[in-house]
């Protein structure tokens, strides 16, 4: 599933890189911290290759 806001394929970014150690987990808040938490690999990969021309800053609720 792609991300649907800037704001969270930036986060999926963020918990991507402490899954391969390329950042400190405790360096990690909010929304990429949970998603480090709950979210394979993978999955992460998703989102995070989602491109971002034409997502809206942050997501409706």
């Amino acid at each position: 599933m792609p991300a649907k806001s800037k704001a969270q394929q930036k986060a999926a970014g963020a918990a991507l890189a402490a899954k391969r150690g390329e950042q400190k987990v405790s360096e990690l808040k909010g929304a990429s911290r949970e998603m480090y938490e709950s979210m394979s690999e993978s999955q992460l990969e998703e989102f995070a290759e989602t491109k971002r021309k034409g997502l809206p800053e942050h997501k409706d609720s």
